[in-house]
């Protein structure tokens, strides 16, 4: 499976559980830490969590690809988990407009807004 596919993969998994204004942003050509990003949102901490944990199981079950790290999940407000060539965050609507990981990665071209 290459890094696009895993990307649109784990896109679809958060859009049908309902996560909100999911992007995803390749960023293999500004970083080595992976190939893109996907970023999504949550309303709530329950929500969060519930999301990093079903996309965690189903990846793992249904593909056999589990996350190097995963970060933040317990908490609800916001999480990490590494696929290696793809990083996903979760974020509470709050957090995300915090960090704003959007607009420190983007440049214009490489920013996709993911859509069924």
């Amino acid at each position: 499976m290459t890094s696009k596919e895993k990307t649109q993969l784990i896109c679809k998994i958060l859009s049908d559980r309902k996560a909100n204004d999911i992007i995803y942003i390749a960023v293999e050509e500004k970083t080595s830490l992976c190939d893109y990003f996907v970023i999504a949102g949550g309303r709530s901490k329950t929500q969060v969590k519930a999301l990093a944990e079903h996309l965690e199981e189903k990846l793992e079950k249904e593909y056999e690809i589990t996350p190097r790290r995963r970060e933040g999940v317990q908490g609800g407000r916001w999480a990490v988990l590494d696929y290696a060539d793809v990083i996903v965050h979760l974020f509470g609507d709050e957090e995300r407009d915090f960090y704003r990981l959007e607009r420190l990665w983007e440049d214009g071209k490489n920013l996709t807004r993911y859509e069924d």
